[in-house]
């Protein structure tokens, strides 16, 4: 498996336009609210713009199975239709779908789907879409850290941060460049907690179903004005630059 930088023990490579954008897709109930729809009618309308954003998907937290019953029903069988429609058209469009999370409450039947979807597109080279069904930051190192337990006995040093990390659920992937969160909250409530040290956190009082492309493009035009330092000064940077004799990366 290829192993990606840690921003904790060295400074990766930050390049102009993110390769890894991390997303909360907030504000679908918000919008059917507005529109005197019910909640359902948001999260079916928050599918389409993932579609229409990346040509994919839809994402569901641990943290929403505390939602009313029908919701929460109605988000099962959302999950369970896209497994169902867009795996092919993932596939034609070379995507690699990948989906991190406990999905077993959601019944053997998206555990099948999700499975045969994830085998369909495994070779694709092309964009990979990484689904959180039923995942939080917290759960995700709780059964990291149990399986490096169960790898092997405690090394007298204590564990490593190089020991963790193939075991967290998003192991295949560098760290996020940027982050995105819709609906106007400021928080990243449990999401890739381990993966997020160093990510650009962009918040946008935007509610998901209306976000677009060029909502999207704004987001990125927002990150290459960042000056990622990774803990170093802006003075050491520019001393790398002109050492380098690069232009000057930022995010």
């Amino acid at each position: 498996m290829k192993s990606f930088a840690s921003s904790t023990r060295e400074i990766p490579v930050a390049g102009d336009i993110p390769r890894h954008i991390a997303v909360i897709m907030d504000g679908n109930g918000r919008w059917a609210k507005k529109r005197y729809l019910p909640r359902v009618a948001g999260h079916k309308q928050g599918v389409e713009t993932v579609r229409r954003v990346t040509n994919a998907w839809f994402a569901f937290s641990s943290e929403n199975w505390r939602r009313p019953a029908e919701e929460v029903s109605t988000l099962k069988q959302l999950f369970m239709a896209a497994l169902e429609q867009e795996a092919e058209r993932l596939h034609q469009n070379k995507v690699r779908l990948k989906i991190i999370g406990d999905i077993a409450p959601f019944g053997e039947r998206v555990v099948e789907l999700a499975r045969r979807a994830q085998e369909l597109t495994a070779h694709n080279v092309g964009l990979t879409l990484t689904i959180a069904a039923n995942y939080g930051g917290r759960w995700d190192l709780m059964q990291a850290l149990l399986k490096l337990a169960r790898s092997g006995p405690l090394p007298a040093e204590g564990y490593t941060e190089e020991q963790l990390t193939p075991h967290l659920a998003l192991n295949y992937a560098p760290e996020p460049d940027l982050f995105i969160r819709t609906g106007g909250e400021q928080r990243i409530s449990n999401f890739l907690l381990w993966q997020l040290a160093y990510t650009e956190l962009y918040f946008t009082p935007t509610l998901w179903p209306d976000f677009d492309a060029k909502q999207l493009d704004a987001a990125i035009a927002w990150y290459r004005e960042r000056e990622r330092r990774f803990g170093r000064t802006s003075e050491q940077l520019e001393k790398t630059k002109r050492e380098s004799g690069g232009r000057r990366r930022i995010a």
